[in-house]
């Protein structure tokens, strides 16, 4: 091999290796609180909790809300959070009135109690504050049916919030009609901002496949036609809807993510280990594509 070519094969080992190392960085667990709740008052006291890396350095934060009598630090939502980390962010679950759930101005209030950046005791605040966050180079939000709308709803109280995730998504949840604030153009969030999965027998969202697709175009503002199951724009904006055949459990419901359902502790594990376009990896990379390393 000519010296050229060695000296290229030696710097394509070290680009590797620097990829590698920036991809899985160690982790330093923290934890803080915020003034939340279910009004603009915001008076209650709610934990944060969450990891950030161990080296040196200023991070772009991710923050995550869970879904209706989730706890806050369920092994779902700390897998998700450890892994944001473990990607360069400063990386939290926010525990918030999430034991029941409500309509849009309900909703708000709780979203507005996390994300006000102009209120020094929002989540956002603090998270912000943590000497090795910048919120400068992006914050980005994901979490799981009531998180999934706090985070969609995020950007309407911070402009620092660059992309939202969401699992789970819909418009309508039983009683609760949010499609004044979810679809398209009644949340501040942009249309090529927003990325959901949901799954194809989700319950909440669905029941079935064609509603789960009327709520995923109503909330992006994109469709890809009356049986479409994947429908992206050019940046990975867009929407998923995970197939019984994709999951361990061989149904894709609300909570595709778990084997069992929502009740169920075990995580399946292509969501935790896969590329696809409905797992952890693939999502998280995708939100990590608006913000500054």
């Amino acid at each position: 091999m000519s010296t050229i070519g060695k000296r290229l094969l030696q710097l394509g080992i070290a680009v590797l290796a620097t990829s590698a190392s920036v991809s899985a960085l160690a982790q330093t667990a923290f934890t803080s609180s915020y003034r939340g709740g279910t009004s603009s008052l915001c008076t209650s006291s709610y934990t944060i909790t969450g990891y950030e890396p161990s080296t040196s350095g200023k991070y772009p934060v991710y923050i995550h809300t869970v879904g209706t009598g989730e706890d806050y630090n369920s092994e779902l939502t700390m897998t998700q959070v450890k892994a944001m980390a473990a990607k360069g962010f400063v990386a939290a679950s926010v525990e918030y009135a999430s034991g029941s759930f409500g309509s849009c101005s309900t909703i708000g209030a709780k979203a507005r109690c996390i994300f006000n950046g102009s209120n020094s005791n929002s989540a956002i605040a603090k998270l912000c504050a943590r000497a090795k966050a910048d919120c400068s180079k992006g914050v980005v939000t994901g979490g799981l049916s009531q998180g999934s709308i706090v985070s969609v709803l995020s950007r309407n109280y911070d402009s620092r919030i660059r992309a939202s995730y969401g699992q789970g998504t819909g418009t309508n949840y039983s009683i609760y009609n949010l499609s004044s604030c979810m679809n398209n153009g009644g949340h501040t969030q942009a249309a090529d901002r927003i990325r959901i999965v949901n799954g194809e027998s989700d319950s909440f969202v669905g029941p079935t496949a064609s509603n789960v697709r009327t709520a995923s175009q109503a909330i992006t503002g994109l469709s890809c036609g009356s049986s479409a199951l994947s429908c992206f724009r050019s940046n990975g904006s867009g929407w998923y809807i995970v197939k019984g055949a994709e999951v361990e459990d061989g149904s894709a419901d609300h909570c595709y993510m778990l084997v069992g359902g929502c009740t169920a502790r075990t995580l399946d594990n292509g969501f935790k280990t896969g590329s696809a376009a409905w797992q952890m990896d693939a999502n998280q990379n995708w939100l990590k594509s608006f913000v500054t390393p």
